[in-house]
């Protein structure tokens, strides 16, 4: 039970991190201010990633384009908004993992950020 009770806060912390790396990247590119709607976006972003990353020779460049698809779904601006938002958002991922692992040494990453 204190394992599933552990993978539970893992994934919660994971995906809050990786929500915040998008709200951060969605504030800056298109000024859209909304934690949950950048949580809910990191959450079917992984889903998408998830869906797609197994196909072989093409999964991973497949997972990437439909990654990058569903922030364009979920956010204003075409494919190119939507890809400047991916990249700031997994820049923002690494710098904010950065920090919670040299500080706090908490070893998690960013669900719903690819690559984190």
């Amino acid at each position: 039970m204190v394992s599933i009770i552990g993978s539970l806060v893992a994934f919660v912390v994971a995906l809050l991190i990786g929500g915040l790396a998008i709200f951060v990247s969605a504030r800056l590119i298109v000024d859209v201010d909304d934690y949950s709607h950048a949580i809910v976006t990191a959450l079917l972003g992984a889903i998408a990633w998830a869906l797609t990353s197994w196909i072989p020779l093409l999964g991973p460049i497949l997972a990437l384009i439909a990654w990058v698809w569903v922030i364009n779904w979920r956010y204003p601006g075409g494919w190119g908004t939507a890809a400047a938002i991916g990249l700031i958002a997994w820049l923002a991922a690494l710098i904010i993992l950065l920090v919670l692992n040299a500080v706090l040494g908490l070893g998690v990453g960013a669900f719903g950020v690819p690559g984190t």
